[in-house]
């Protein structure tokens, strides 16, 4: 592991974090929990097999994840987050909140997985009415669905299906996107080919009011002296 070699903060912690894809492997551990080395590699579009296992490697080497070798009917080897890794999350969760103005427009060969709504859905969305029943929303942007449960004035993120979702969003993550952060209706979602079936009402106790952040015009933040 590479060092800044200088005596700080920010760089102790970037010589620990800061090689490329190490952060995303994290995101993996923070988001689904303990994972298989083929989890990892399915939520990691694009990382080679060497270098993933380099960098869990790396990792356990400095104590943020470890290995557990689960018994049958698992019978494979299962990597955790410490507790030390598990104490990224508020870090991560700043990441991501930050590079949402990137998201505009998603490159054409942009990978996505669906329980990477996760952060953005724990950005934008809260409970309206927390007095109302326990409620279910299902996104469907790709192969593996995620659940919203809305409950007592909380509003929970879990990758997976529902049994009787009330509400199933189906479509582009994009449409999607712009659909949780307020920057669409769910009517202008819908009119550009968002398909939406159940009860609309759960969508609207816990939709933003007005866009969550906002969008810049292109190029002006990337290119500003």
């Amino acid at each position: 592991m590479r060092s800044y070699g200088q005596y700080c903060s920010i760089a102790k912690a970037l010589d620990v974090v800061g090689d490329r894809w190490t952060f995303l492997v994290v995101r993996e551990l923070l988001l689904r929990g303990a994972c298989r080395y083929t989890d990892l590699r399915s939520g990691l579009p694009g990382i080679a097999t060497n270098l993933l296992a380099d960098r869990l490697r790396e990792l356990e080497s400095v104590g943020l994840v470890r290995r557990e070798e689960a018994p049958p009917p698992v019978a494979t080897t299962l990597f955790h987050l410490t507790k030390a890794g598990l104490e990224l999350d508020p870090v991560l969760r700043a990441i991501g909140l930050w590079g949402l103005r990137f998201m505009a427009e998603p490159a054409d060969n942009d990978e996505f997985r669906g329980h990477w709504f996760v952060f953005p859905v724990s950005y934008f969305l809260r409970d309206r009415d927390p007095d109302g029943p326990p409620a279910t929303i299902e996104l469907r942007a790709a192969s593996d669905p995620v659940v919203i449960e809305v409950s007592g004035g909380s509003v929970r993120t879990r990758p997976g299906a529902a049994a009787s979702p009330d509400v199933v969003v189906t479509g582009d993550p994009q449409l999607i996107m712009a659909l949780l952060s307020g920057h669409r209706t769910a009517a202008e979602a819908a009119d550009l080919g968002l398909e939406i079936t159940g009860d609309a009402s759960v969508l609207r106790r816990v939709l933003p009011a007005s866009p969550a952040f906002s969008l810049p015009n292109p190029g002006t933040e990337r290119h500003q002296p």
